[in-house]
Order: structure tokens, then sequence, then C-alpha cells
């Protein structure tokens, strides 16, 4: 839903806007077609996602650039802001890092890494 007139996007764009929401991405706007929506993926400093239909994406930049802009910058990027790979590297969804089987060794007493036992 636009956060500046309350419009909900058409089924396409809704497509895409959902597809958007699985892709790890910090401080970058990306563009939903064919509806022209803006989306700007904050996270942590940048604050929360944020979503403007097609008639409100200026107003999106402004208030972030006004909101963000002396942090870095990321708000102050120029479009357009196309989706896929984000900064010429595959995105991470967020389902294959929660997939991830990663094994940390066991740490023992004042952080020395434990032996390991033979059976």
């Amino acid at each position: 839903m636009c956060e500046y007139c309350g419009v909900r996007p058409d089924e396409e764009t809704f497509a895409a806007l959902r597809r958007q929401m699985l892709d790890l991405r910090f401080g970058e706007y990306v563009d939903a077609d064919p509806g022209r929506w803006l989306t700007w993926h904050g996270r942590g400093i940048y604050g929360r996602t944020r979503y403007a239909c097609g008639s409100h994406r200026g107003e999106l930049k402004a208030e972030l650039r006004e909101e963000y802009g002396t942090i870095g910058p990321h708000p102050w990027a120029k479009g357009p802001h196309v989706g896929g790979p984000s900064r010429n590297r595959p995105s991470a969804p967020a389902g294959a890092l929660a997939r991830l089987d990663v094994r940390l060794p066991l740490r023992g007493n004042r952080g020395r890494p434990t032996r390991p036992t033979r059976t």
C-alpha cells in the first residue's frame, strides 16, 4: 500500500513487490513495474521498508533524503532503480540464508577451542 495515498498495487505490480520482500537489501531503491512503484529497502540505520505508488515516488525520495541524507549516500541514489542483482552481485534471498547449515566449532572455557573427541 502506498504510504502517501493508501492505494493498493495492481496484481502484476503486487507480485513484483512480493518478490522484492525476499531480497536482502540495505539502503536501496528498487522499481516495481508495471505500476512504477518505488520500494525503499532501508533496514538498519535507514529505517524500515517503505512503498510509494508511481504518483508519489518523488515524495518518498524527498522524505528519505531529508530524514537520512546526512547518514550516507544511499538516499541520494538516482534512478532508474532496477531490481535483480544488488550492486552487480547476486542478491541472497532470505530463504537461502535460512537454509545454510553452518557448524561453528564449540568453544571451551576462556574462548579456547575444545579438542575433538575420538570415537
